[in-house]
């Protein structure tokens, strides 16, 4: 007697799966919570995952959010949100809105409104944020530039950074 069914003609070909019947919406359990505006922005956001045990090397682009949960390998560059999940790692360059790290990120941020660090992430390389929220117990090695917006830094700190040299210090 074996464990497993030997496949057969009937079986190998695919069945169209029947299409759920369709409810209404029962006016009793509907609340003012299930119509929040921001109920309604979480089910029109698109997540892609790439799930643990999962080794990708590429390049991610487009409008939606990603969540890694595996290993990948290549740039990121998202108009939503990043996350890197417990045990994960990501090996590249992020441009993103908002970037949770709470697996390993090994590359620099390059651009976010928003980076949060919780207490089991890892970062190896730079940040450059509007805001960064760092959990204890979190390790980082890179520089940290948060706060600033290009247009309103200080144009002494700009003429420094392009030019090299400080009130006349090159003579």
């Amino acid at each position: 007697m074996s464990i497993w069914k030997e496949p057969t003609k009937r079986d190998a070909i695919p069945m169209q799966p029947e299409a759920a019947p369709r409810r209404e919406a029962d006016a009793s359990i509907d609340t003012a919570a299930n119509h929040s505006p921001a109920r309604a922005a979480q089910r029109d956001t698109k997540e892609s995952l790439i799930a643990a045990n999962l080794f990708i090397e590429g390049k991610i682009q487009g409008t939606g959010d990603v969540r890694i949960a595996g290993q990948f390998k290549g740039d990121v560059d998202v108009q939503g949100d990043l996350t890197i999940e417990t045990g994960a790692k990501l090996t590249g360059s992020v441009r993103a809105a908002k970037v949770v790290v709470a697996g390993e990120l090994a590359g620099n941020v390059i651009s976010a409104s928003r980076v949060d660090l919780l207490a089991t992430g890892i970062v190896d390389g730079d940040i450059k944020a509007g805001s960064l929220t760092v959990a204890a117990g979190s390790h980082m090695r890179g520089q940290v530039e948060f706060g600033w917006e290009e247009k309103t830094a200080p144009k002494s700190v700009v003429s420094i950074q392009k030019t090299g040299m400080e009130n006349g210090a090159g003579s």
